[in-house]
Parts: C-alpha cells; structure tokens; sequence
C-alpha cells in the first residue's frame, strides 16, 4: 500500500502532539511489508509521517518539488530533512528549481500520482496559498485517489 501526505505546517505544540499521536495510530492500519509512504518531507506532518512510516517497519519514498526545496525549510529542520532523506528508498523529483508555490503543487501532483490513498492533516478550511493542503486534497479527489482527513476533534491552527 503506498501512502502519501499532506498536511498544516506550522502547528503549535498541542496540536502537533494530537497530530503525532493521530499519525502513528493510523500506520498501524497498514501492514508493515506492504506499506511505502510519500512524502515531500517537510516540517510537520510531511516529517512525523514519514517517521511513523519509518518507525513501523515501512519504506519510505521522497518527492524534492524543488533543487533549492531544502533551503526555503527552515533551518531547524534541515537535520531532520536530511536523515530521513538518507533513508529514502527512491526519490522523485519535479525538475524545477525555484521552491514557489507552482513548485509545491507539482511535488504534490506527483505525491498523488505516486499513492494509493493520501492523509490529509487538514482542518476543512482553504489554502491560505497555492498549492496548500486544502488544493491538494482537491486534487487527489479529481483523480480519484483515496483521500483520509486526520484533524484532532476541536483542534485549530
């Protein structure tokens, strides 16, 4: 089973705690042999899944929107991006070279084109930008890829 995320970054304390929680309750679901997780590995929910994927006995598989995608992370989480990279079993790339919006929606499109059911740490409201959580929940659904919304009850951004 290949499974992908996409998710809030920037989520407080609390919430992130819910939302780890939330994630290694859902990889349980999934038999480790079988399970490949997606993942373009940024802070938040990108990381915590491809380490609960990890942690569970998955593989896990890359996808870079951009050659300079690392750079525009923040700082702290660049050692993070780097140890779960080296434990990427494949790597996809878009091609592009500027991490801009049109830069993250493509990693997305290729993260749904790569899964058979995508997780979505989303909270029902619109993406504050292009190629936010909300557009690439929309676009998993026109391609008929499975998409699970994990949102903690009475949690918020």
């Amino acid at each position: 089973m290949r499974v992908g995320i996409t998710g809030h970054r920037g989520l407080n304390e609390q919430v992130e705690e819910r939302v780890r929680a939330v994630l290694a309750e859902a990889v349980k679901e999934y038999d480790p042999g079988e399970l490949v997780g997606i993942s373009c590995i940024a802070d938040g929910p990108d990381s915590w899944w491809a380490e609960a994927v990890l942690d569970h006995g998955g593989r896990l598989e890359v996808v870079v929107p951009a050659a300079e995608y690392r750079a525009g992370l923040p700082d702290w989480h660049h050692p993070t991006y780097d140890r779960l990279m080296a434990l990427a079993a494949d790597v996809h790339e878009t091609g592009m070279t500027v991490s801009d919006s049109q830069a993250h929606m493509a990693g997305s499109e290729i993260l749904v084109g790569l899964v058979d059911e995508l997780l979505a740490v989303w909270d029902g409201k619109p993406a504050w930008a292009y190629g936010g959580t909300a557009d690439v929940i929309a676009y998993a659904e026109r391609q008929g890829t499975a998409v699970r919304i994990l949102w903690p009850e009475g949690a918020s951004r």
